[in-house]
């Protein structure tokens, strides 16, 4: 992704729902994937090929629960062959390799990581197997969570060596007691430093700002912009963890670096905020109204179409579409999150996404053909589903999507 000149804020998003009225926040209406210099040209290159599929040890503290990979049933080996050796060399002599036998310290101490492919070797503290060599998934590989009625998925997809995307969900009530239900997706900047880092700190710091703010009665709108800004301090506060080499003579350069989206749902308001090409839709329930897309992607693209330059078939497929113009980061722009309030006038489901899912389901109305009839009643299958519509369609980037039902359900009910 190129970064690109800061540009006005975009027209307000045509959205197919009754904007509220403005809170006392900077309001305005709404991520990167082309190749160049500084954070924001986060072109989420692909992995070379061959690359390890899942490398690298589990993280701590990872935000959702992960659901490791099934293990595949182990194949017999005939006559002991060394997994690294292509069928032409094997069985002509005495120099093939026989896999070792299983530890038996393994089967002593329960708590061992056992291999997921050979299931029989300890997993050492770099993530592969002592027995096979096999590299094993990592945490954030593929995360899933449900916290009441509002779900999240998110994968690493097929190209990334990584997952770069992170996700919060949570619910709470209102002072008056109402339900409110909070969902944030952030997406690491791919070019820039631990994109990863970034991520899950401004998700977590955006999730926990919401949470403490809307019980105290701060209005939804005023507490997303609040949360936006309160993710890009996180954000920020890991560029001064550089070495301090680094941070003497560029300690702004190539800064760890995100985008964030999020949404909170109470029964009657639907507000949304982002910094990026993050997005949020609306799907009505009995799809009796035209699903619509709640925000404008900070990026080349949607500033060439703001401006009347260029058509959007002309603008997205230009090769510099996907820069993005704004992002989470010690780098950054000015940082100016949008924020908008809608008023929905029956039942849906919101849609909280990075750009691995909507690239494969780009319009408003993509996105509701590809989820699932039922989203509103079980939102972790519809958040499922959609992840598969991304890997089925290529998978090239990660995805991820959190679902939360319209108007906020009370605080305990779950998928059906």
């Amino acid at each position: 992704m190129h970064p690109a000149a800061p540009h006005p804020t975009p027209a307000a998003p045509n959205a197919h729902a009754m904007p509220a009225s403005d809170a006392a926040s900077a309001g305005g209406p709404v991520h990167p994937a082309a190749a160049g210099q500084g954070p924001a040209a986060a072109g989420r290159p692909a992995p070379a090929p061959g690359a390890p599929a899942r490398p690298g040890a589990a993280p701590a503290g990872v935000q959702g629960t992960s659901v490791p990979a099934q293990p595949a049933a182990p194949a017999a080996p005939s006559g002991g062959v060394r997994l690294d050796r292509r069928a032409s060399d094997e069985g002509g002599g005495g120099d093939d390799y026989t896999l070792q036998a299983p530890d038996p310290r393994v089967a002593a101490e329960p708590h061992a990581a056992v291999c997921v492919a050979c299931r029989a070797g300890r997993v050492d503290d770099d993530g592969y197997c002592e027995n096979c060599g096999h590299a094993q998934p990592r945490e954030r590989d593929h995360m899933e969570q449900e916290c009441g009625p509002v779900a999240a998925v998110s994968d690493r997809g097929l190209r990334h060596h990584r997952n770069e995307d992170a996700f919060a969900v949570g619910t709470t009530t209102l002072p008056d007691g109402s339900p409110v239900s909070v969902a944030v997706v952030c997406d690491g900047v791919s070019s820039a430093t631990r994109p990863d880092e970034a991520s899950l700190a401004a998700s977590r710091a955006a999730n926990a700002s919401l949470l403490d703010a809307l019980p105290r009665g701060t209005h939804p709108q005023q507490a997303m912009h609040e949360a936006i800004l309160a993710a890009s301090e996180a954000v920020n506060a890991l560029a001064d963890e550089q070495p301090a080499e680094a941070r003497e003579h560029a300690p702004q350069q190539n800064a760890p670096a995100c985008t964030i989206v999020g949404a909170v749902v109470t029964a009657g308001l639907l507000v949304v905020g982002w910094v990026g090409d993050s997005r949020v839709y609306w799907i009505p329930v009995d799809r009796s109204a035209p699903p619509a897309r709640l925000t404008e992607d900070d990026s080349w693209a949607a500033q060439m179409v703001a401006a009347g330059l260029m058509g959007e078939a002309e603008a997205y497929a230009d090769h510099r579409a996907h820069a993005i113009t704004g992002w989470l980061g010690a780098d950054a722009y000015e940082l100016e999150p949008h924020t908008a309030a809608f008023k929905p006038d029956r039942p849906g489901v919101v849609v909280v996404c990075t750009d691995g899912l909507w690239n494969y389901a780009e319009s408003a109305d993509e996105m509701a053909e590809a989820m699932p009839a039922d989203a509103a009643a079980r939102p972790l299958h519809a958040a499922r589903v959609l992840v598969g519509h991304a890997l089925d369609g290529g998978g090239h980037d990660n995805v991820t999507v959190a679902l939360v039902p319209f108007p906020a359900a009370p605080r305990g009910a779950g998928s059906a």
